[in-house]
């Protein structure tokens, strides 16, 4: 069995950085877990956000006034964090430096933000937004994929939502053209799709810039017959 696990060598480090004492990876304290309680209770205090799209809002609203003249096609989306020091950082690392043992800190954090909880219980299952082939192939493994199961493992779900259209970069689109961008990108697996209906499922992503990525996937899911979209990301950008 632990031969399986340890096959892909991106396991055996996730497990290996995750259960070995090191310093904490925004201050430097040692012996530390990855985010010390200090750095946490510094940088993670939560924040009043949009319930629709997790953008921060003034104390005591819920929805922010584009939401509530353009209702999303997410019924809810949380966020932890801004996108901005340390994670903005600590999710590159995460990401793009074959650091995969990030998930289980990370989303420790993201099960804590308001409303995560409640937002968890109310899905049937957890779906990851997937990468393209060619990305998942350069990674070694899918960041959304990895924070879905530290959130939920028994409810993950990789069969449903498909990347059936690989993406150019995104990161200096704005909105509009980042939605052109994604246009057929995700479907839903055919001998699949009659499993959505009724069902609520929850997007899961590592950050939501302008929204383009988790609306194009609900509306996907909805078109499907998902009675329920949801979504929960670790960090939220600024729109640009």
């Amino acid at each position: 069995m632990l031969q399986r696990f340890f096959a892909k060598p991106w396991r055996a480090l996730a497990f290996v950085q995750a259960h070995v004492p090191s310093q904490c990876a925004v201050c430097a304290a040692w012996p530390a877990t990855r985010l010390c309680a200090t750095c946490l209770a510094r940088f993670g205090q939560p924040r009043a956000r949009c319930n629709r799209c997790a953008l921060p809002l003034p104390g005591g609203a819920t929805q922010c006034g584009s939401c509530l003249l353009h209702p999303p096609p997410l019924d809810a989306c949380v966020a932890a964090v801004d996108y901005a020091y340390p994670w903005a950082g600590l999710l590159s690392e995460f990401k793009f430096h074959g650091d995969p043992g990030w998930a289980p800190p990370l989303a420790d954090l993201l099960r804590h933000a308001p409303l995560a909880q409640e937002t968890l219980a109310a899905a049937d299952w957890l779906l990851p937004i997937p990468l393209a082939a060619g990305r998942l192939g350069e990674r070694g493994f899918n960041q959304a994929q990895c924070l879905a199961k530290a959130l939920a493992p028994a409810r993950l779900r990789t069969d449903l939502l498909l990347r059936v259209r690989a993406t150019p970069d995104q990161h200096a689109l704005g909105r509009a053209e980042r939605l052109a961008n994604l246009r057929a990108a995700f479907a839903v697996e055919p001998l699949r799709r009659h499993t959505l209906h009724g069902k609520s499922v929850l997007l899961v992503d590592d950050v939501m810039t302008t929204g383009a990525t988790l609306h194009t996937a609900a509306q996907v899911l909805r078109d499907a017959g998902a009675a329920r979209v949801a979504a929960l990301v670790l960090a939220r950008a600024e729109a640009p």
